[in-house]
Formats: structure tokens, C-alpha cells, sequence
């Protein structure tokens, strides 16, 4: 689920931040630029924790950027199958639904979700036990299992399930009311 990996980057930098605190300003554009994002092959970049090193620069034919190798740790963030996640509902449907844990977004079919739960539209769309004692609905907290992963270049999306045992409704936001 997080790693802690090393990365490198190039960053260009404009002339206007060459001076005395150079490193801060190449620090400052890495974080900027790469925490938050995801690459198909690592995860999502959760923090940079260190810089390992900054290379020598090379200035770019016709402009006054110099770029710099930049090597960097850094904790990522990457589900895999199998895994076990806690994830807040954002979205209940008649297909299934749509629940966040951290940066990535997970699927949990209607195929996926257990027999004895049938979908109630309405005022807020939700799935029901027959005897009403859990409901899962729009920022519900469930723990459920990542069965497959499809990575893009720049996203990555799963498709869980709730059927085995131990999951399911972890905090239930219409309880409290």
C-alpha cells in the first residue's frame, strides 16, 4: 500500500531564482510539481520525505532555463489485489457504488455487494439489509477488497468487492441522525 521509494526528475528552473537559496527554490517547485500526482508505474506521490541529490544544471539551447537532475525519496501510495482498505462511499447507485480511500477511487459492483443487500432509491439512494440494520449510503465507511486494478499513465482504478467475510459497513452516517 505506501513505499517508500527513491525518484528522479528533471526540473527546469528560470533564471529570475538563480542565487543564494537556488536549492530551496528547485525544493520548493519538486514539491509543487510532484506531490499529489500519480504515475501508472509508482502510485500516487503522497510527500517528498528527502532530496538525495541535486546534479550539475545544463542550460537549454534558446532560453535561459537550466535543468537539473533532481533524486529525491519520497512515500507513495499503490493498491494492489488483495488488499484489504478502509474507503468513505461517495456515490450509491443500482450498478454499485463509488468509494475514496486516500487519492484513489474504487467500484464495488451490485454482483460484488452481499445477496441480502437490495438497493433502495429514494431520497438518498442506498443499499439495505431486508431486516434494516446496515445501510450503506453516501459517506458510509466501509472496509472492502480490491479484486483488480487498471493503471493509466497518470490514474488508477479499482474494482473491490464486500462479499467475504469481515467486510462491509465499518460507520454508517445515518446511524447518528
Amino acid at each position: 500500500m505506501f513505499f517508500h521509494i527513491v525518484l528522479e526528475r528533471n526540473m527546469q528552473l528560470h533564471p529570475r531564482h538563480f542565487g543564494r537559496d537556488l536549492r530551496e527554490k528547485l525544493v520548493s517547485k519538486l514539491m509543487k510539481d510532484v506531490e499529489g500526482t500519480c504515475s501508472g508505474r509508482h502510485g500516487f506521490i503522497v510527500a517528498i520525505t528527502g532530496i538525495e541529490s541535486v546534479g550539475k544544471g545544463l542550460i537549454r539551447d534558446g532560453t535561459g532555463f537550466v535543468t537539473f537532475p533532481v533524486k529525491y525519496q519520497c512515500v507513495v501510495f499503490r493498491p494492489f489485489k488483495g488488499e484489504i482498505l478502509e474507503a468513505v462511499v461517495t456515490m450509491v447507485n443500482k450498478m454499485g457504488f463509488f468509494a475514496e480511500a486516500g487519492p484513489v477511487q474504487i467500484f464495488v459492483s451490485n454482483h460484488l455487494i452481499p445477496d441480502d443487500m437490495e438497493f433502495q432509491s429514494g431520497d438518498v439512494p442506498n443499499y439495505t439489509t431486508s431486516d434494516g440494520s446496515v445501510k450503506i449510503q453516501k459517506e458510509s465507511e466501509v472496509r472492502l477488497k480490491i479484486i483488480g486494478t487498471r493503471v493509466d499513465a497518470t490514474e488508477i482504478f479499482c474494482i473491490g468487492t464486500i462479499k467475504d467475510d469481515f467486510l462491509g459497513v465499518i460507520s454508517d452516517p445515518g446511524a447518528n441522525a
